[in-house]
Formats: structure tokens, C-alpha cells, sequence
């Protein structure tokens, strides 16, 4: 096996890790949160704290990376992961909601490194091989998606006078097991040549169309993605749904999230990366149109699932055409100011989640996503129509993939 599928393969491990420990922490902290707040419009808030983690943690994490090393910066990351679950351990044996919410913050931290997974497997590919070596590190995260909600349901009741006690003690253990992972990973750093030439300046390189469909795509589709999950919990409680029926959804959310990430890159190479971005765009729509039509455990289950696939397509897409913005002295801050955008967008939509959902009910958190699909939809087909101009203009020797 050479280098950037063993690679690749190490990445996927890491990302299943990675997926678990969220997707445990998705199945209990609304819950967790609405059990310790005495405010319950502010259920969610743990969630946005972590996110807010993540998000104040990308930049420093992609130039820590830059400095030391993939292996060693993702290593950091772990030991954060190991903190984070302890202290929201701590916070339920304490029943105290902002310890929990400072946990779920460090928590947020240990994701922000994670989340550069998809990248560091890129950045040692060739070029042919980038979409795919993004796509199968995602794939990654589907074991992460079955294994999650799973470890949540056997473990929320493990200390009987602590509920969710036992789930945070787990997610240590899952750390753990990432940092085993990465032992294996063998990227190299950059040259000290590519240290010193910092490229372009970072506006010029946002300004690009390009860039700005990328990180529209990632963007948007992790803020619908997670403006729905996060309430999820809340919204079948409320309408009288059982845990392990919550946990099923969230399940399948997960398999829908990851599983496609098999073909997402073959699918990109056959029909076009902005092909596939619109077709994410059109699932997303259709998730939205599901949730809408009751709330059965039917129409959450169609609707997270289609939420999952939605999504996949539109954040593999952005991820891939994120590389093409870049040189390799360029990544690091290009790929940080892209998951910041994202993380900030994730952060809003958490906290407005819980309110939405609160105030107004699950079908408004519904119609809320539709404004941000709508323009992803136009940035997706204005580059199309840019990048069809442009291969009129230079004839039929353009490049495959392009549209």
C-alpha cells in the first residue's frame, strides 16, 4: 500500500473516532443541557458552545499544523478530546449546566483539529486522487454514525444517579483510540522553503469564484445540516418520540452523512464537482420538504436521512473544490479561514436551533433553512455558468470535471 492510502486509511480511522465522540455528544447534550438549565430555551446552548470551540480554535489549529506537523498538531487535538469529555463529566456528577457548557467548549476545541482530517489527506495526494482521498476519510465517519448513538444509548443510564454520566466517560476512551490511530500517519511537513512563501494574501485569494462557491457550499451546508440535527432531539421529544427512537434517527443521519462518501469522489470525477454540489442542494431541499410533512417517525427519519446525503455531497464538494484555491505555502490559512466561515455559520445556527424550535416549533426551523439553500443554489449555478463561458472561450481541449 503506498503512502497516501495508508494515509488515507489512518485519516478514516481518525474520522470514525471523531464521528463517534460528535454523534454520542449530539444523542445527549440537548438533553443533557434541557436537564440541568433552568431556562429550557437554552437546552442547545452546550451544543453552541461547542461549536464556538470549534470555531475560535480553527485558525490557531491550521497554523499550529503548519509549524509542527500534521501528526503531532492532530495528537494535540486528542489530548484536548480526553479534557473536554472529563470536565462534562465532571459537569453531571455536579448537575452544573455551565461546566457542561465549558466542557462541551473544550470539546469543540479537540473537533477544530479533527476537522482537518478531509485536508490533511488531500494535501499528501496527487491531484487525481484528491477528491476521492477527501471523500474516503469521510467515509470514515459512517462507522463513527452506527457506533455513536449506539455507545450514547448503552451508556446514558450507566451511573443510575447521573444520567449521560456514562456516555462523557466513554468519549475519553474514543479519544484515546485517535490518538493510537495516529501514530501511523505519515505526512510530511512543509518545506522550509514553503514556510517562508506565504503566497498570496489571503484576500486575494477569497476573491476568487472558486473560493467563494467552496466555502458557500461547506459553509451552507453544514449550517442547515446543523440546524436540524441539533434541535432534532428536542423536536421528537416534544413530539412524544422514545430516546432509542431519537437515536435511531440520528443513526441513520450519520449513515447518510458518511456512507455516500464510498463513490461521493468517483461521482465527482464522472459528473463535475459542481454537479454534485447541486445535486446536495436538491437533497437538501427534499429533506426540508419531508420534515415539513409531519412529524411521524417517518418524516424525521426521511428528512435526517436525506439531510445526511444533502449534505455529503455539498461538503465533499466544497471540500474538493477548496483545493483547486490554493498552492501548498497557501493551504494553511486558506483552509482555515474556510472552516472558520463554517464553524461561525455553525455557530449561529445552533444557538438559533434551540430558539427557533422553543419559540416558534419545529416547522419553523424548517423554513429557516430555506434562504441559505436558496443561495447556495445561485452561487452553484453562477460559477457553472462562469466556468461553461469560459470553456467556449478556450474551445473542447478544457479540462474534465470542470462544470
Amino acid at each position: 500500500m503506498d503512502t497516501q492510502r495508508r494515509n488515507v486509511l489512518v485519516l478514516s480511522g481518525c474520522q470514525a473516532t471523531l464521528q463517534t465522540t460528535g454523534s454520542t455528544m449530539i444523542s445527549v447534550t440537548g438533553l443533557a443541557g434541557f436537564a440541568l438549565a433552568a431556562d429550557k430555551s437554552f437546552a442547545t446552548i452546550p451544543l453552541t458552545c461547542y461549536v464556538l470551540g470549534s470555531a475560535v480554535t480553527t485558525i490557531p489549529a491550521s497554523l499550529l499544523m503548519a509549524a509542527v506537523g500534521r501528526r503531532a498538531g492532530f495528537q494535540g487535538g486528542t489530548a484536548l478530546g480526553m479534557f473536554g469529555a472529563a470536565v462534562c463529566a465532571l459537569a453531571m456528577v455536579l448537575a452544573n449546566f455551565w461546566l457542561l457548557c465549558a466542557g462541551m467548549f473544550v470539546m469543540g476545541m479537540y473537533t477544530a483539529f479533527g476537522k482537518y482530517y478531509r485536508f490533511a489527506a488531500a494535501d499528501a495526494a496527487e491531484a487525481s486522487f484528491r477528491a476521492k482521498a477527501i471523500s474516503l476519510t469521510l467515509a470514515g465517519g459512517i462507522v463513527g454514525g452506527v457506533i455513536g448513538p449506539e455507545l450514547a444509548k448503552h451508556t446514558f443510564e450507566l451511573v443510575p444517579d447521573h444520567v449521560y454520566l456514562g456516555a462523557y466517560l466513554a468519549l475519553i476512551l474514543v479519544c484515546l483510540v485517535a490518538t493510537l490511530f495516529l501514530r501511523q500517519l505519515d505526512i510530511p511537513q512543509l518545506s522550509e522553503q514553503e514556510r517562508k512563501d506565504s503566497g498570496r494574501p489571503l484576500a486575494v485569494i477569497m476573491r476568487q469564484p472558486v473560493f467563494i462557491v467552496a466555502a458557500l457550499a461547506s459553509m451552507l451546508s453544514y449550517g442547515i445540516m446543523n440546524l436540524f440535527m441539533t434541535s432534532t432531539p428536542l423536536a421528537m421529544r416534544a413530539h412524544e418520540h422514545q430516546f432509542h427512537e431519537a437515536a435511531s434517527v440520528l443513526q441513520w443521519h450519520m449513515i447518510g452523512m458518511y456512507g455516500p462518501s464510498f463513490f461521493t469522489g468517483s461521482l465527482i470525477q464522472r459528473f463535475g464537482v459542481l454537479h454534485v454540489i447541486f445535486a446536495g442542494i436538491v437533497l437538501l431541499a427534499a429533506s426540508t420538504a419531508a420534515a415539513l410533512l409531519g412529524t411521524g417517525y417517518i418524516n424525521f427519519w426521511a428528512a435526517l436521512f436525506l439531510l445526511g446525503v444533502g449534505w455529503n455531497f455539498m461538503y465533499v464538494g466544497g471540500s474538493a473544490l477548496l483545493t483547486e484555491c490554493h498552492t501548498p505555502a497557501e493551504r494553511a490559512k486558506t483552509q482555515a479561514a474556510n472552516d472558520f466561515m463554517v464553524f461561525a455559520t455553525m455557530t449561529i445556527s445552533s444557538a438559533s436551533s434551540g430558539l427557533l424550535l422553543n419559540k416558534s416549533g419545529w416547522h419553523a426551523v424548517n423554513y429557516g433553512s430555506l434562504p441559505f439553500l436558496a443561495i447556495a443554489l445561485v452561487a452553484t449555478l453562477w460559477l457553472m455558468w462562469q466556468r461553461r463561458g469560459a470553456r467556449r472561450a478556450v474551445g473542447p481541449q478544457s479540462a474534465p470535471g470542470d462544470a
